[in-house]
């Protein structure tokens, strides 16, 4: 009987020991993954607001006037090309990350946080810097607080991911439409949906790449989904923040 016990008894600190294993793998893993959005975010961060003080005389000016490199950085035809540019670089990561060392991935991310920063810097032409700030930390609270009820929910979140999705493609619809129709209404409609879109997305995107975890990844295939899932956070908070602006933001 004593040696029975000390075989269940050794079983079970077996478990207690591989589940505090896998608890702490998780741990850093995602800490991983925070650290790259949060480096991502402040790259954009940065890169916008040198290339607004670059492409206007005098930042602090009610009516902004702007310099030659502004006139060229916000011109139709560069803009377009680092919508693409973004764009192509999303798709590439997306397709061929388990082809790319984690490294080459993480730099490829690092880019293009950097190329939104230039396209993201005309937001300032728009918005004062005062309301920029404080949408950004209300984005942030709002952001953190939604990405940790992802990661803490016992709830399954998938069927709501998936009505998302739906919403996404609808509410780009909407956008492209709006170009056209110039509805306040309908923009004002884009602006609330985008916010309920892109916080519900948070949400299920941390619970998603939280099930993507594997204690037996090994060091690149770890870092690929790193990589991968700071992107996917990145995207939601840049959204949700871009969308919450059209409702907290001061027009110059």
């Amino acid at each position: 009987m004593s040696d029975f016990d000390r075989n269940v008894a050794a079983r079970g600190f077996g478990a207690a020991g591989s589940a505090a294993a896998i608890d702490a793998g998780l741990r850093a893993y995602m800490l991983r993954i925070y650290n790259y959005m949060a480096a991502g975010v402040a790259i954009t961060g940065v890169v916008a607001w040198f290339t607004f003080n670059a492409a206007v005389v005098d930042s602090s000016a009610a009516q902004l006037v702007l310099t030659d490199f502004g006139r060229t950085i916000y011109g139709g035809p560069l803009m377009i090309a680092l919508f693409l540019g973004t764009l192509g670089i999303v798709f590439f990561l997306s397709f061929r990350i388990n082809k790319l060392q984690a490294s080459t991935a993480l730099m490829l991310f690092m880019a293009y946080s950097a190329l939104l920063g230039l396209m993201l810097s005309s937001v300032m032409l728009t918005y004062t810097g005062t309301s920029i700030a404080r949408t950004f930390f209300i984005s942030a609270a709002s952001f953190g607080a939604l990405s940790l009820y992802g990661y803490t929910t016992q709830r399954d979140l998938s069927p709501i991911g998936s009505f998302l999705i739906m919403g996404l493609f609808g509410l780009i619809l909407a956008m492209v439409v709006n170009i056209f129709l110039q509805s306040s209404g309908l923009g004002f409609a884009i602006s609330a949906i985008g916010v309920l879109i892109f916080a519900g997305l948070t949400a299920w995107d941390t619970q998603k790449i939280k099930e993507m975890y594997d204690s037996n990844d090994d060091g690149t295939v770890a870092g690929r989904k790193s990589v991968m899932g700071a992107l996917t956070l990145y995207l939601d908070f840049i959204n949700l923040f871009l969308f919450m602006l059209r409702f907290m933001g001061d027009r110059r």
